[in-house]
């Protein structure tokens, strides 16, 4: 999925070319009005093509065909910008198919290993993948560690590591395990995999309107039924002025007045929009959340992994309180033996490194406490009684004092000393002591403060979320350049930033991969889960980012902006070509009746059916023109919305009233030599 494709190829144009003729079904038709009033003008008119006396028609044979055929062709280009859209997006799910394959399962049941089909897996069985095997279906990993080939899936060649704990245990059916021996929990049922979704979702078979896609199409039906009143009342003035106006030549009025240029792009720009968004290897579960994005006016961020690398490692043991840095490395690694976090097995690496010895008899039998977000740290209880714990410096500090224990007098000044330096202290006691802090050293990534930038030029402001202490946070918010940060957050309290800022009416996004990250990432109004992340974020997100890439969501909101400007530039132009079809057509109708309107005759147009052929022609030609805008969008800059509402009604505006007073005068030109 990675890369992006030519915007046409062979295979693509000619299916395309063959959904444009069968969309022609007045069942498929009427889901876009615009384009069907179209088609029964078509219809309305083929009759008065091949027997106009028996219909009572005056205008020439040959007029009446070539209206026909205009018509037409109309509708064909429009249908062929939707068909090329929707191709596009088959093309991928088509080579996601190729991936999806049946595949044996080893299932665990009752302690014995049974084989399989991978169909036969429901949520909730265990099954055992081992090294070159295919992992039959999504699920988490609760035993092991494996090296995982996820190119299927991504396109990334490099292997990721899944291992059991943390929030990259989450594993994709289709991918294969290239080393080791992992224990996965299935958690999902046969046909609701994530590749299945993707499937469905890349195809378009579950693309719903967005909200805005509604609005605008309610509002160009209503410009339509407006012009259909119009036309319907025209004869009558005709008649007054003892003008004869024909069918063919009213339907011609009709369909160029209407905004068909955008009625016959507006489905194209919104399946392509989707499109843009996972070649951008981002899956978007609705066009809602890409159009959301577009909109967004808050960006709630996770320090780790997002503005920092996220490898927190230890980098050095630093003692408090008289003790000694081989007392305060002891405790720390007593404390990691069973933490399976990064943090946790860069302890034990620094300490190995140091060369000192560890004694994994003190942990036998003992009681392992996991890290919780509440809590702010995590350890082990003894067989002998003793509680080592680890964690936060001041959730240490109170933990200590609740065991009548007393804070050292440098406990502080250490871990500020930590802090300042951007780094994260993390406290080690044991009962009532605290014996030192372990310096776990971060680093911002490079470029981040340009990107952070860049989105404040775009009138979006950002929030970093970190479990760090105040200090720390201050130190990486400076050196990142967000504009805001919450020290010391919980689950609730990304929850209760995100409810904030919505109730101040703007719209959320956030980025997330653990299970702890799933409600804030429901509450957002765009929430993109990392695929390397759990289960439980990947459902509660509206995208999910197949790169686990947490800055990518800068790219995003610029893909759902352009989504955004597209969709207005065509209407803009598709509205403003009105303003040449009116000087081409209205004095062709009335010049003779009324010699007046000849002042209005600006492009000084062949002959009457000339300027209406030309104009009818100009309407059709310009739909196929537009498609690669429509497909690629407007090119997009980090510019405030003024400046580009400017800009874009200069350039769109103003070249939707110029280019078909040029276009229609070519027309009519060519037209003239032919009659």
């Amino acid at each position: 999925m990675h890369g992006t494709k030519a915007l046409l190829n062979g295979e693509i144009l000619r299916q395309a070319l063959k959904e444009s003729v069968l969309k022609l079904d007045p069942r498929v038709m009427i889901r876009n009005p615009i384009m069907f009033v179209v088609e029964i003008g078509f219809v309305a008119t083929l009759p008065l093509a091949w027997m106009p006396d028996a219909f009572g028609g005056g205008s020439p044979v040959w007029f009446n065909i070539a209206v026909s055929i205009v018509l037409l062709v109309t509708v064909l280009f429009a249908n062929f910008a939707e068909a090329l859209a929707e191709g596009r997006g088959k093309a991928q799910a088509d080579s996601l198919k190729r991936s999806k394959k049946e595949t044996t399962a080893y299932k665990v049941t009752g302690g014995a290993v049974k084989q399989v089909p991978s169909t036969e897996l429901r949520k909730g069985d265990i099954v055992v993948v081992g090294q070159g095997q295919w992992i039959p279906g999504d699920g988490e990993v609760i035993e092991g560690l494996a090296s995982v080939d996820e190119s299927a899936i991504t396109g990334e060649s490099a292997p990721v590591i899944k291992e059991a704990g943390g929030d990259f245990n989450s594993v994709t059916g289709g991918t294969r395990v290239l080393s080791d021996r992992i224990k996965v929990r299935i958690t999902s049922d046969p046909g609701e995999s994530f590749l299945d979704r993707m499937i469905s979702l890349v195809e378009g078979a579950k693309r719903q309107k967005t909200p805005n896609e509604i609005a605008l199409g309610t509002v160009l039906t209503s410009l339509t039924l407006i012009f259909m009143i119009v036309v319907v009342t025209l004869p009558f003035y005709g008649r007054y002025l003892n003008v004869e106006l024909e069918v063919p030549v009213l339907i011609a009025l009709l369909v160029c007045l209407i905004p068909t240029t955008i009625g016959g792009l507006l489905s194209a720009i919104g399946i392509a929009g989707m499109d843009r968004v996972t070649r951008f290897n981002v899956l978007a579960m609705s066009g809602k959340a890409v159009e959301a994005a577009g909109d967004i006016n808050t960006i709630i961020l996770d320090k780790t992994g997002t503005i920092t690398y996220g490898n927190r490692m230890a980098s050095e043991f630093i003692p408090v309180g008289g003790a000694t840095e081989e007392e305060t490395a002891l405790w720390a690694v007593v404390g990691s033996l069973k933490d399976e976090t990064p943090e946790g097995r860069s302890i034990l690496e620094l300490a190995s490194r140091k060369n000192w010895t560890r004694d994994e008899r003190l942990t036998e039998e003992g009681s392992f406490v996991e890290f919780k977000a509440e809590t702010r740290m995590s350890g082990v209880d003894l067989k002998d009684g003793r509680k080592v714990r680890k964690g936060a410096v001041d959730a240490i500090r109170k933990w200590a004092i609740a065991q009548g224990g007393t804070v050292p007098a440098d406990l502080q000044a250490r871990g500020d000393q930590v802090a300042s330096a951007g780094g994260t202290p993390l406290a080690v006691a044991v009962d009532d002591r605290i014996y030192g802090i372990v310096y776990l050293k971060d680093t911002v990534k490079p470029g981040m403060r340009e990107r952070f930038e860049q989105l404040r030029r775009m009138g979006i402001r950002t929030i970093m979320c970190t479990g760090d202490n105040p200090l720390t946070a201050a130190t990486i918010a400076n050196e990142a350049g967000v504009d805001d940060y919450i020290a010391e957050s919980k689950p609730e309290d990304k929850i209760a930033v995100i409810r904030r800022e919505q109730a101040e009416g703007k719209l959320v996004a956030m980025t997330g991969d653990g299970t702890n990250d799933a409600p804030a990432l429901a509450q957002a109004d765009v929430g993109i889960a990392m695929n390397s992340g759990t289960a439980a974020a990947k459902e509660a997100a509206n995208m999910v980012d197949l790169d686990s890439d947490p800055s990518k969501i800068i790219e995003v909101i610029a893909i759902g902006k352009q989504l955004l400007m597209t969709r207005g530039a065509l209407t803009t132009f598709s509205i403003a070509n009105d303003i040449a079809k009116y000087f081409a057509i209205v004095p062709a109708m009335f010049m003779t009746a009324i010699p007046q309107m000849e002042a209005l005759n600006v492009m000084r147009l062949h002959s009457p059916l000339s300027a209406i052929l030309s104009a009818l022609i100009f309407n059709a030609v310009i739909i196929p023109l537009l498609i690669p805008l429509a497909m690629k969008g407007v090119a997009y800059k980090p510019l405030s919305t003024a400046r580009l509402l400017r800009r874009n009604l200069l350039v769109y505006g103003g070249g939707g009233v110029l280019v078909p007073f040029a276009g229609i005068k070519v027309i009519d030109w060519l037209v003239g030599l032919w009659i």
